[in-house]
């Protein structure tokens, strides 16, 4: 099925190559002591490709990201472009023997030359020279390197493994800086703090809107691909391709508490799903501003909402909440998906958050600041509800608070609402209600002109008020 393109903007190329992105050894990363060492790792790797000159690969004067820099890498400038020739060297005389050898007329069935025979013999010499264990002297060294510079430095390599497969690894590190320079050249990877441009998500390919932590190496790439399903990023297409083909998940995780027609919303806890939390925190961030949790997840439920289809059930928003509010709020974050917005699913998303509420017998209000798009959808969702209320009012005096009860709407939002509607007064000494029937019957017409639109049935809502934990 072909992708849609939702918003206008330059899209790139990923080619970097991994079974895993999000998994259990990713997932540890992603806690507690990810944000203490990440940070650290974070903070050194900018002081590090700010300030050092040169190149791992040796042929370049400048490099853009940690990967590419020699300090990283426990080498300098100078060698690294010494050790560029020496690589073009034994590239030219791989290239003058591999035509001796086609001269030979070789093919795959016959046997191997004397070069090649010389040449495995000098490699399994090469290896058996391998220092079988490292001495006292070694390992205090290691142990003093990492004890001083910690994540901002490559681990010392030296006496780990045979000179000859050090020089291997050391030679795929200088080709892997160099791919990704080329990429970085041709416009498919940018230098900034908003690396990530797009996102592969189902059958849509999404433009990003600000910057999200996503680790490094998946950072520094121009696109990500994702399993709209389970969360998990991945790097290249080929991944998500292989991904999908053993992903078991249809759906979020937790318990589906509301349901009718084909949406349905689900009920995630942050301490039970850690992963699919963090996972959906980050995804929020690319499309929001003020968003600042990512990782502590567990004090807080999510509430996903989802359109299903024959191939499972598809992410259009959520909004998350904390288990214990000291404030009351009914909303931390919430977010429509890009692809659903401008559809009426972000007021269903503010409705269904007063639904709940309304079982707790609470009054909610959504925490602030909120963002842009969130603002606008919550000053038409208030001003839908208060007009709402008094097209059906038939007693002689409005109450504020009355209103607060019945809706689950803050009175300070209430308030707030009214007077940008012009319909609080203040007069001898009293603030007074004004029903303005021109603005009811705008709205009523609108109503009427808009049809069945996009609702949330309280009584399809099957759930009961968690305890806090």
């Amino acid at each position: 099925m072909p992708r849609r393109k939702r918003t206008a903007g330059s899209s790139s190329d990923g080619t970097e190559d991994s079974d895993f992105s999000a998994d259990l050894e990713h997932a540890e990363a992603l806690g507690s002591a990810h944000r203490r060492s990440s940070t650290r790792l974070t903070r050194a790797s900018l002081r590090l490709s700010r300030s050092s000159q040169g190149h791992l690969t040796g042929r370049h004067e400048r490099h853009f990201s940690i990967s590419g820099c020699p300090l990283y890498h426990n080498l300098s400038a100078d060698e690294c472009k010494g050790k560029a020739s020496t690589r073009d060297k034994q590239a030219e005389e791989r290239t003058l023997s591999h035509r001796q050898d086609e001269n030979r007329h070789s093919t795959r069935s016959q046997a191997p030359s004397d070069r090649q025979l010389r040449y495995k013999e000098k490699v399994t010499e090469l290896r058996r020279k391998r220092t079988p264990s490292i001495n006292k002297e070694q390992k205090d060294k290691q142990g003093d390197h990492r004890q001083s510079l910690g994540s901002s430095r490559e681990p010392l390599l030296e006496n780990i493994t045979s000179d000859y497969d050090l020089e291997l690894f050391r030679k795929a590190q200088a080709r892997a800086s160099e791919d990704l320079e080329k990429l970085r050249l041709s416009g498919q990877v940018s230098e900034g703090n908003n690396m990530i441009k797009t996102i592969v998500f189902g059958r849509y390919e999404l433009d990003t809107w600000y910057h999200s932590p996503y680790p490094e190496e998946y950072a520094r790439l121009g696109r990500l691909y994702m399993c709209e399903f389970c969360l998990k990023y991945m790097k290249s297409q080929t991944i998500l391709r292989r991904h999908m083909a053993k992903c078991v998940w249809k759906h979020p995780p937790g318990d589906e508490i509301y349901r009718k027609g084909n949406i349905s919303v689900f009920e995630v806890d942050g301490k039970k799903n850690k992963i699919y939390c963090q996972n959906l925190c980050l995804l929020a961030k690319l499309f929001l501003d003020h968003k600042t949790l990512y990782y502590d997840v567990e004090p807080f439920l999510f509430y996903a909402m989802t359109e299903s289809d024959s191939t499972g059930c598809h992410l259009v928003g959520y909004f998350s909440k904390e288990k214990n509010s000291f404030l009351n709020y009914n909303v931390s974050c919430i977010l429509t998906m890009p692809q659903y917005m401008r559809q009426g699913y972000g007021k269903m998303l503010i409705d269904f958050s007063y639904l709940l509420s309304k079982v707790e017998e609470k009054v909610g209000s959504p925490e602030r600041p909120l963002s842009d798009l969130g603002l606008i959808s919550y000053r038409s969702y208030w001003k839908e509800v208060l007009l709402r209320y008094l097209h059906d009012f038939q007693g002689k005096e409005i109450s504020i608070k009355e209103i607060s009860q019945e809706t689950a709407v803050n009175p300070v939002d209430i308030v707030s609402t009214l007077q940008s509607l012009q319909m609080l007064k203040y007069w001898k000494g009293k603030h007074l209600v004004l029903k303005r029937q021109d603005l009811i019957d705008d709205w009523k017409a609108r109503e009427t002109k808009r049809g069945n639109s996009k609702t949330i049935e309280p009584k399809a809502l099957k759930w009961t008020p968690p305890k806090g934990t």
